[in-house]
């Protein structure tokens, strides 16, 4: 891993491959390696960056307000790249969103895998879940905290552990862990997800969205692929909330051909 330091702050980077760049931004219960497995299909072809969020993997927590998006063009910026592929899971599809209303011009098309709604109208599953997590957290139960989150965004609503790929929770209890321990920082520094007209725009746009993740997500999903003109919306039948993790052969050669564009 590289590492962008500067007065604003210090961001962990991987670069791989060679070609047209594409910027793949990680979960908010993830870090960069939860695209492991998609990575060497898509850098046959491509420049694959992938980088930490502030407070995720190995990039250090705020210490001060910041923006996602300002990291994602200091990023950008330090590497030489004026305009680039973003495909964005989950938290970082909507740093995706938000980076792509924000400078349209530095991007060539957009992918969000699962990405949140900005003031979605939960369902009780969902609040009850926040709920299970803030009260896990409040006693001091970090184990607890990270129990409850696998099982919403990994084995998802729909499904047993046994369904579950072996080893998947050990790679993601560690990044999931770090994610739990920096969110009351993330959150309180965070300029938060934007509010920009997503008709506005006008680059090629992919929406992807598992058919075992919660009923929230597939709303929400639908929402976004009637929202940005043009847009395709993808179904990944294996696959609960966290698409590359359970389904990255077939997340690999959904963007490839999309990416190809």
């Amino acid at each position: 891993m590289h590492m962008l330091s500067d007065d604003l702050g210090h961001l962990s980077y991987d670069v791989a491959g060679d070609g047209p760049p594409v910027v793949l931004i990680h979960a908010g219960v993830a870090d960069h390696r939860m695209w492991d497995a998609v990575v060497p299909a898509l850098a046959e072809q491509h420049t694959v960056i992938r980088y930490d969020l502030r407070g995720f993997g190995e990039s250090v927590p705020p210490t001060g307000p910041f923006s996602e998006g300002d990291d994602l063009r200091r990023l950008l910026d330090h590497l030489g790249h004026d305009r680039v592929r973003l495909v964005g899971a989950s938290w970082g599809g909507r740093v995706a969103v938000d980076f792509t209303l924000a400078h349209p011009a530095r991007v060539h098309s957009l992918a969000i895998l699962a990405a949140p709604w900005p003031r979605y109208d939960w369902s009780a599953d969902m609040i009850a879940y926040d709920e299970a997590e803030t009260a896990a957290l409040g006693a001091g139960d970090l184990d607890a905290a990270v129990s409850i989150n696998l099982d919403m965004w990994l084995r998802g609503p729909s499904r047993s552990w046994a369904d579950v790929a072996d080893g998947l929770a050990d790679q993601l209890r560690g990044p999931l862990r770090t994610s739990l321990v920096n969110q009351d920082l993330v959150g309180e520094h965070s300029a938060g997800p934007g509010t920009g007209d997503l008709a506005a725009i006008a680059v090629p746009a992919l929406v992807g969205v598992g058919k075992l993740d919660v009923a929230d997500f597939q709303d929400i999903a639908r929402r976004y692929a009637a929202a940005i003109p043009g847009a395709t919306l993808v179904e990944f039948p294996t696959a609960a909330h966290l698409i590359a993790l359970d389904a990255p052969a077939e997340v690999g050669s959904v963007l490839g051909q999309f990416l190809a564009r």
